[in-house]
């Protein structure tokens, strides 16, 4: 796999921003743009800053490439995780907004204490008269969203790093093969072969937690469904 996107790049340069700088002792703060000399020379410096435009489009086009070899979709699921786990993790802290987030996706305490009608939260958590009450609607807004991006990076970094299944084993694995008073007739030998039973010796102390390693994996399974639903929300 090889991907190159370079960050976004806009070549376009104002025919305003030319007349500020050749005038450059004009005090622009007091000078309309629709004043009549000022579009005059706008509408005459327009096709030289078209075609600038245009030359630096081709000489620093944007550059979109993905290449995908057939090995990358081997374990495609894994393969993408190491891609979207940094992305998230940086989105997280540079992030300057958040969506909004369904009350029903988030802990009890992370949820409106203004609105019990499900129907109505996009209505209105935020439109109160009483400043606090919005200012506290607005902080709710983002915390709900950090909670949902903190669940998608529990649920990658548990894609990348599977050892957390470890802490639910204990003790040791004592197996021994018992040889049966059966036998079974082996149609690839022509010839009838004793049976085994594996049964546990008497050192087997291995147990494993069922019950723990199910809640972990219902939320990594969580994490994996807010990321399919709230992909959208997923921009900066």
């Amino acid at each position: 796999m090889k991907v190159y996107i370079n960050k976004y790049r806009s070549h376009w340069l104002s025919p305003y921003t030319i007349l500020e700088k050749v005038l450059f002792w004009k005090d622009w703060d007091k000078i309309e743009y629709d004043t009549p000399w000022v579009e005059k020379w706008s509408d005459r410096l327009q096709p030289f800053c078209v075609t600038l435009q245009k030359i630096l489009d081709k000489i620093h086009p944007k550059i979109d490439y993905v290449k995908i070899d057939p090995w990358d979709t081997w374990s495609m699921d894994h393969t993408l995780a190491k891609m979207v786990l940094p992305m998230l993790k940086q989105l997280k802290e540079t992030k300057h907004g958040s969506p909004y987030v369904d009350l029903e996706d988030v802990p009890e305490h992370l949820r409106s204490t203004t609105t019990e009608d499900h129907d109505d939260q996009l209505c209105f958590d935020f439109y109160h008269e009483n400043e606090n009450e919005k200012s506290e609607a607005w902080d709710l807004l983002h915390k709900r969203w950090d909670w949902v991006m903190d669940e998608m990076i529990f649920a990658f970094e548990h894609k990348l790093d599977d050892s957390w299944e470890d802490e639910f084993r204990t003790g040791e694995i004592d197996h021994l093969w018992v040889k049966l008073d059966e036998t079974h007739y082996n149609p690839i030998t022509q010839k009838d072969e004793g049976l085994y039973q594996m049964k546990e010796g008497p050192n087997h102390t291995y147990k494993f937690d069922y019950e723990g390693y199910e809640k972990v994996a219902k939320r990594i399974e969580n994490g994996f469904r807010l990321f399919g639903k709230y992909y959208q929300g997923l921009w900066d």
